[in-house]
This record gives structure tokens, C-alpha cells and sequence, in this order.
């Protein structure tokens, strides 16, 4: 993520490469030896890592959620009370906001790659993501009191859906700089929860 400085690990050197290429080139367009070939190590030398692909793509999908997640409610623990809501849901904000523009290939991995993995790993990150969604609807209803559930359930999703639309966006030298395309990002979250819970939208 964009917080993090210190220098990543082999393991997390192979899961960023592994992630790079299945989102180019697909799951099964990508071969050990070139994964390994990524990160300066011959492909046999993976397998003191990770048993195989099926591992590595359990790991992104799975890991990705999960520090989601554990970032969501990293940041909500950090208000503590201390934040009003509005402030609380703009945190979150800013922080998915890093994860699709430091990620895409993971978006992408997500999208093309999810029905690859075994149905324990799936159910596991469904889970997980049940239960981001539900820390987003529980903060957006304390923005927009007068929001129901279930519209707020439909509006976070559909924000969901705009933040991760950056892998469509184009090749990063073709995006506006980093900042001023969060702060488009974000505007345009916050408008949309703004929209969900106007008059003319019930």
C-alpha cells in the first residue's frame, strides 16, 4: 500500500510480480519459470515459497481482502470517538482510494481471476468482503441518518464500483497525476453518497 516504506520481502516480491502478470496476461498465461524470472530466481526456486500458481493467486485474493479489512478497521479504531462521522467516512475513503491506485492489477486479478480459486479460499474472500461492506454501511448511515440499509448496502457497492474502475482508466502516464486523481476519486464517492441519500433519490 501507499503507507508502506519499509523494502518488501522475496515472498512479497513474488506475489507483486505474480500479481503484475496474471493481470496482463491471465492466470494461465503466465508460466512458474516466468515468475521466477521476474524476481531473479529460477522457477523451481519458487516452490520454497509457494507450492504453486493456485497458492499465489489464493494468497493476492485472499490477502487483498483481508488487509482491506483490517485497514478499515484500523482506521475506525484510530477515530475512536475522537472524529465526527463525516471524517471517519473520508478516512475510509482515502483509504481504498490508495488500494486502487497502488493495485489495479489486484482489481483486475479480482475480476478475471476469483472463480479460479477453491471454494474455501472464495468463500473466504467473500467473507471478508461481506464484512468490509458492512464497516461502509454502518458509517455511511451515521453521514445520511435517513439513508436505509439497503440503499446504503446499494450505494456502497456502487462506490466500490467507480474507485475500482482505475484499471480502465488507462496507462498511469495517461492518468492525471496521483493526487488530483484521488481527490477526483474521492469527490466523486462522497457525491455519490451524497446523491444515494438526497429526497429525489428514495
Amino acid at each position: 500500500m501507499a503507507t508502506r516504506t519499509d523494502a518488501p520481502t522475496r515472498r512479497e516480491q513474488i506475489l507483486r510480480e505474480a500479481a503484475r502478470l496474471f493481470a496482463e496476461r491471465g492466470f494461465h498465461g503466465v508460466g512458474v519459470d516466468e515468475i521466477g524470472a521476474a524476481v531473479g530466481i529460477s522457477g523451481p526456486g519458487l516452490y520454497r515459497h509457494f507450492p504453486g500458481k493456485d497458492a499465489m493467486l489464493a494468497e493476492l485474493l485472499v490477502g487483498i481482502s483481508g488487509r482491506l479489512l483490517t485497514g478499515a478497521k484500523r482506521r475506525l479504531a484510530e477515530a475512536d470517538g475522537s472524529a465526527g462521522p463525516e471524517a471517519v467516512l473520508d478516512s475510509l475513503i482515502e483509504g481504498h482510494i490508495d488500494f486502487a491506485l497502488d493495485d489495479r492489477s489486484l482489481i483486475t486479478l479480482h475480476d478475471r481471476e476469483l472463480d479460479r480459486l477453491r471454494d474455501s479460499d472464495r468463500k473466504l474472500v467473500r467473507q471478508l468482503q461481506r464484512q468490509y461492506v458492512e464497516l461502509w454501511v454502518e458509517v455511511v448511515r451515521r453521514v445520511h441518518p435517513a439513508l436505509a440499509e439497503p440503499a446504503a448496502r446499494s450505494a456502497v457497492h456502487s462506490v466500490f464500483g467507480l474507485l475500482n474502475s482505475t484499471p480502465h482508466l488507462g496507462r498511469r502516464g495517461t492518468l492525471p497525476g496521483r493526487g488530483p486523481m484521488g481527490e477526483l476519486l474521492h469527490r466523486m464517492a462522497r457525491g455519490a453518497f451524497a446523491s444515494a441519500a438526497s429526497p429525489a433519490a428514495g
